[in-house]
């Protein structure tokens, strides 16, 4: 209940389309109730099946009153009249224009009522997504990490598919179909007190087999979503990693993968179809058996020497019950439906509920113009229990470039996330100009720092957006500068359609070189007065290091950078070099410093490095 009631807490901005869709709602109920209520008095009167002390009474003009009785005793006067005056072949054809306008009336307001549905609808699913992406993208790096990206996918695309159904559903289950079984059952206990009573004894039956199938229901429907989450997300793999796959004939190896996982949520979904297809034949089978009692019943009191129960009476009676059975079988079957968006709903607002693990405080204040250094005291850093980084400390100056060096897991990259505050430190400090970054808010933290990674993050996008992304007021002359500063124009003028081409998803329409350039003038155009670069050139050939080198060096002048370097000849004129190993600084000191030290890492890595 929590959930389905946390589905409709959008809706509260919208409520004012509350009153039009129940009144139109309910005008379409009561005109669809009146094609059947109307019509038998009508017939009986046109064919004289009314008793002569009735058609006496209907030829009497009624008294004014606001009441139901006076508009039946007026409407059958005004028949009697139309009958007298123009024949009962005109009767006819007004009872005929009477059925056509009542239908025409009943969808008419229908069609409204699902207008004015469609579009609150779509307003709370717009502001669910909204939010769902507002949360995680205020998330944290670790979560990004140990969560499979296809499951999220999953949660705004078929999950939030699922809720959509819900909220269609609910809406129809809740108001109209409710409301449409209440106005019919109103006029049948105005038929016949005494048939419906019956007819309320046996519809528990077939309530309780309905609530038995949709309880089933409800934990089948939960399983389907979770399976479905883990099949995006290994389409997802597949087709980012499709050059590993076939490199590696593993191709087997991920169908069988994708096969149990597809068998699984096979059965799931035959599971909650054969529960959903059963249910409406069975539904229908105890609506008709209970038909059946009614017509026997009813039957039996219309041929009874002392019936109030007339001929055409128990046949509208039947004709309205009859459509009883529809919105039955619309409330069973939404019911079905949305227990499948109710196990999406908790999967979207799982993920909405999860806690970053980044916050700024309460109090948290902007970080002034970087001044003076970076500084990391005392700091360590565990990833869940395995120690990463062990009592760092170092200051980074302005204008001074620091590397980093040292074997892979060492903790390089770690060093460099706790920067831009991506992930806090277990213990210790990292400061700007004094300051615990704890205390500053995120933008003000990340307003100063540039970042270029080994792994060039581009958006399938055009150049100029990729280049001025993040900065919404760059102009196509500021995106040029930062190009030609970052060896790129002269690849992007080549390009058909030059800085408006589109680069393709995760910019695989250029070379790595390229990428990396581009990600570089992102930087450049930023203008920041540090610079974080996670092994930059390490993933590119001779020449288009060499570029990208060039790139870096222009990029580098007169900012703060701390770089993490796999090769040793782009480092060498650093002021300090960091010598990381096991989460620990072993050596540190100028290039030509650390090489006086004939056994120590640095020596060792820069002898491997020239061989």
């Amino acid at each position: 209940m929590k959930t389905f009631l946390r589905i409709f807490s959008y809706s509260r901005p919208y409520s004012r389309v509350v009153p039009p869709f129940i009144i139109f709602t309910l005008l379409g109920v009561l005109f669809s109730v009146a094609n059947f209520a109307m019509i038998m008095p009508l017939l009986d009167v046109l064919f004289d099946k009314v008793e002569p002390d009735k058609i006496a009474l209907y030829s009497q003009k009624p008294e004014f009153s606001f009441s139901l009785d006076f508009i039946i005793e007026y409407f059958n006067y005004y028949f009697i009249g139309l009958i007298e005056n123009q024949g009962k072949s005109f009767g006819l054809l007004f009872i005929c224009i009477i059925l056509v306008v009542s239908v025409f009336l009943t969808n008419f307001f229908r069609a409204i009522a699902g207008i004015v549905r469609t579009k609150w609808r779509t307003k709370i699913l717009r502001d669910i997504r909204l939010e769902l992406f507002q949360k995680v993208s205020r998330l944290h790096m670790g979560f990004f990490t140990n969560q499979k990206r296809g499951d999220v996918i999953s949660r705004f695309s078929n999950d939030m598919s699922e809720i959509d159904y819900t909220i269609t559903y609910t809406l129809n289950n809740l108001f109209k179909e409710p409301v449409t079984l209440i106005v019919y059952f109103i006029v049948l206990f105005i038929i016949s007190v005494k048939l419906t009573l019956f007819t309320l004894i046996l519809l528990p039956i077939t309530g309780g087999v309905i609530a038995e199938i949709v309880r089933r229901l409800r934990r089948r429907a939960i399983q389907s979503q979770d399976s479905l989450g883990r099949i995006v997300n290994i389409v997802d793999e597949t087709l980012g990693g499709m050059r590993i796959i076939k490199a590696f004939n593993a191709r087997n190896f991920i169908l069988k993968k994708f096969t149990r996982e597809i068998k699984f949520f096979k059965r799931a979904n035959d599971s909650i179809g054969i529960k959903s297809e059963i249910s409406s034949p069975i539904s229908e089978f105890l609506g008709v058996s209970v038909v059946a009692g009614i017509i026997y019943y009813g039957g039996s009191l219309v041929l009874s020497e002392n019936s109030v129960l007339s001929a055409s009476e128990f046949i509208t009676y039947i004709a309205i019950y009859s459509q009883v059975l529809n919105p039955s079988k619309a409330i069973n079957k939404g019911l079905s439906e949305i227990q499948k968006g109710l196990a999406s709903a908790k999967r979207v607002f799982s993920l909405m509920d999860t806690n970053p693990e980044i916050t700024e405080k309460p109090d948290a204040i902007q970080l002034k113009p970087f001044e003076n250094c970076i500084e990391f005291r005392d700091v360590d850093f565990i990833y869940e229990t395995e120690p990463v980084l062990k009592n760092i400390n170092f200051k980074l100056e302005k204008g001074k470039t620091v590397a980093l060096v040292g074997t892979s897991g060492g903790g390089k990259s770690t060093m460099a996330d706790l920067v831009p505050r991506f992930y806090d430190p277990e213990k210790g400090s990292v400061l700007i100009d004094g300051i615990d970054i704890r205390d500053c808010t995120l933008d003000s933290i990340r307003a100063i720092m540039g970042i270029v990674t080994q792994d060039s993050i581009l958006f399938n996008d055009t150049v100029f957006n990729n280049i001025a992304f993040g900065s919404e007021e760059a102009t196509l002359d500021d995106v040029i500068k930062a190009a030609k500063i970052a060896n790129a124009h002269d690849f992007i003028e080549e390009m058909d359609q030059g800085y408006d081409s589109v680069m393709g998803e995760r910019g695989t329409k250029l070379s790595g070189g390229q990428r990396q350039r581009i990600s570089i003038a992102r930087a450049i155009l930023k203008n920041p007065p540090i610079l974080i670069l996670d092994e930059a050139t390490s993933a590119l050939d001779s020449e288009s290091e060499k570029l990208v080198q060039q790139a870096l060096s222009n990029l580098m002048q007169n900012r703060t950078s701390l770089v993490i370097a796999h090769r040793l000849s782009t480092i060498q004129h650093a002021d300090e070099i960091l010598v990381i190993q096991n989460g620990e600084i072993i050596e540190r000191g100028t290039h030509d410093s650390l090489l006086l030290n004939k056994s120590g890492v640095y020596t060792k890595l820069h002898e491997i490095q020239k061989t």
